[in-house]
């Protein structure tokens, strides 16, 4: 990089502008020059009418005051005390950090009202530490490059223009600050729920009466609990790591992704036994309502459902229905018409005490399960033949056959294996069972008390529990929730909690972008804002002090284009530091 200097006439005076130039090489030897940093203009003249002049902030001095500079070799003409000459040929450019990304995530904090709501809930303690500022900083941190905090007290911090943004230093990284950060949050969740709601109904214009509710698992790398009451256990593991121990996360979200709540139960806990909970919960926190539930199959009772239909008023439901109904079902079910809904999608309808069973078929899920079977099958089978053609003893067979069967476990159900005690394999396709499958390949029951809503609706409801799946996904991709390393109960829900918030920033930039620039993701987005630095442009001054200029640099065409279509507008730069380097003391 260099300093490039465009001189300019205007009105009979020479100005002149400068910017820091940053030179590429490209294909066949030549350069590409682009500029990062635009300085401004540095004053030619004396000339009080046109001087050019800067707010700085002084070394012990309260309040900023104005100056001009003016390059080495140009003198004014009159002696001031607030001119400042500058050596050029001395400027250097240090401590490049990450900013734009950074900004961006303390912009939607403050549009979702979080900076009065946790100042007023996170007071400052005795000694001064901001605790609402570290959340902050956590909060971006596990939005933007989410890692331990140990990654983020010895690196991430200090390389990323936090600091700036937030008027704080270094202290907010201590690293115990961030764990008794951490001790503070959990009683404020209730209360964060209630906000969150209310600032998306602001923002959006967001309804709650339509409800999707699942629940994944998160685990970790670490010895079992000692605790008998601790509710990391083992159970069965969403991410496929029944090795590890783990907690059962539940989670409602409305069908544009707005979070409304979540809780934390033990890993070993089933799916049937937590619906009860959230009913009252959303019912004390929002009212008695006619809401729609949406869930998928095996989370529901029967005694739930009940309760669901005989509420006053009822609360209304759509779930998926267990494979075992649906063969109780499947005489009745054969006896009915199927109706098309939309292209490709064609439904049955079955009344029943007061319900409607909705048997869906859809020619894309057809194709693709078909697809995965058939692929799994032609597998197993040519392992199979592998097997059948190896010397191997009974439990070596058995052993083999155990692999197979947990590698491709679709395609086992479909094929009688026989294993003899002489370590021969014979094998054939269970044709019934194959028929069986083909007929239910790209079909699920679904069961409502909605029976008066047309069959369409309905289907395009049930298709919204998408959005907790990609719920999920971003949870455990995105932010990083998986695996967590505390040991600590109360910081364990803690590290929970602040993903939450992350996600709720992640989820008002996606609303955000629905509307404004559709097709775009929220970690694209945070992923273009990542290219603007900011940079320290240091200005060694003619009587041994130095101009510190704390710079962002300017956005790309792209980036520029992202920001007028989101209408967003990016802050002043801020103001300069004059400061007088201390000698060090031998």
């Amino acid at each position: 990089m260099f300093l490039r200097c465009h001189p300019r006439q205007k009105d009979g005076k020479l100005h002149r502008y400068w910017s820091i130039v940053e030179t590429r090489r490209v294909a066949g030897g030549g350069v590409v020059q682009r500029r990062v940093l635009y300085l401004g203009e540095i004053n030619d003249s004396q000339r009080e009418a046109w001087r050019k002049t800067i707010e700085v902030v002084e070394d012990g001095a309260p309040q900023p005051r104005t100056i001009a500079l003016f390059p080495e070799d140009r003198l004014p003409a009159v002696p001031d005390d607030a001119v400042v000459q500058i050596r050029l040929q001395d400027l250097t450019v240090r401590r490049p950090r990450q900013w734009g990304a950074c900004w961006l995530a303390c912009h939607l904090w403050a549009e979702l009202g979080l900076d009065a709501f946790w100042a007023a809930r996170l007071p400052p303690s005795r000694k001064g530490t901001r605790w609402d500022l570290i959340l902050v900083a956590l909060t971006a941190y596990r939005l933007i490059d989410p890692g331990s905090e140990w990654r983020f007290h010895r690196e991430w911090y200090l390389q990323s223009a936090m600091p700036d943004l937030l008027g704080a230093g270094a202290e907010l990284a201590d690293i115990h600050k961030l764990y008794r950060c951490l001790d503070r949050l959990l009683p404020a969740k209730r209360a964060l729920f209630a906000h969150l709601t209310a600032r998306w109904r602001d923002l959006f214009n967001a309804t709650y009466e339509i409800l999707l509710y699942d629940l994944t698992s998160t685990y970790f790398e670490s010895p079992p609990p000692e605790d008998s009451h601790d509710k990391r256990r083992f159970g069965h593991s969403r991410d496929k790591r029944s090795d590890c121990v783990q907690l059962v996360i539940a989670l409602i979200i409305t069908p544009e992704g707005f979070p409304l709540a979540y809780e934390v139960l033990a890993g070993n806990v089933t799916d049937n036994r937590t619906l009860r909970l959230f009913l009252r919960q959303i019912e004390r926190r929002y009212g008695q309502a006619e809401r729609i539930w949406l869930m998928d199959r095996g989370i529901p009772t029967e005694a739930t459902l009940e309760q669901m239909r005989t509420s006053q008023p009822p609360v209304r439901y759509l779930v998926g229905t267990p494979k075992g109904r649906l063969s109780k079902l499947e005489a009745a079910l054969l006896a009915q018409p199927w109706q098309q809904v939309r292209a490709g999608i064609d439904v049955k309808l079955l009344p029943q005490a007061g319900e409607l069973y909705v048997l869906a078929r859809s020619a894309s899920r057809i194709a693709k399960e078909r697809a995965i079977r058939r692929k799994q099958l032609k597998r197993l089978w040519q392992r199979l033949r592998q097997l059948q053609g190896m010397r191997l003893t009974h439990d070596q067979l058995l052993l083999k056959l155990g692999a197979a069967r947990q590698r491709w476990p679709a395609a086992w159900r479909l094929v009688q294996v026989s294993p003899q005690p002489d370590g021969t394999l014979g094998f054939a396709l269970n044709r019934p069972k194959l028929r069986q499958v083909r007929r239910r390949e790209g079909r699920y029951l679904l069961r409502t008390n909605l029976t008066d809503r047309d069959p369409a609706t309905l289907w395009e409801l049930y298709m919204r529990l998408v959005q907790v799946e990609e719920a999920f996904k971003t949870l455990k991709g995105d932010l990083a929730l998986r695996p967590i390393h505390h040991q600590l109960p109360p910081r364990i829900e803690a590290h929970l909690f602040v993903a939450f918030l992350a996600y709720a920033l992640h989820t008002t930039l996606r609303r955000r972008l629905r509307d404004l620039a559709p097709g775009l993701t929220s970690r694209a987005v945070l992923d273009k804002f990542q290219v603007i630095q900011m940079v320290d442009v240091h200005l060694p001054t003619t009587d041994g002090r130095e101009l510190v200029l704390s710079r962002y640099t300017q956005p790309e065409p792209d980036v520029g284009l992202l920001l007028r279509q989101l209408r967003l507008e990016l802050p002043a730069q801020p103001t300069p530091r004059l400061h007088t380097e201390t000698p060090l003391v031998p």
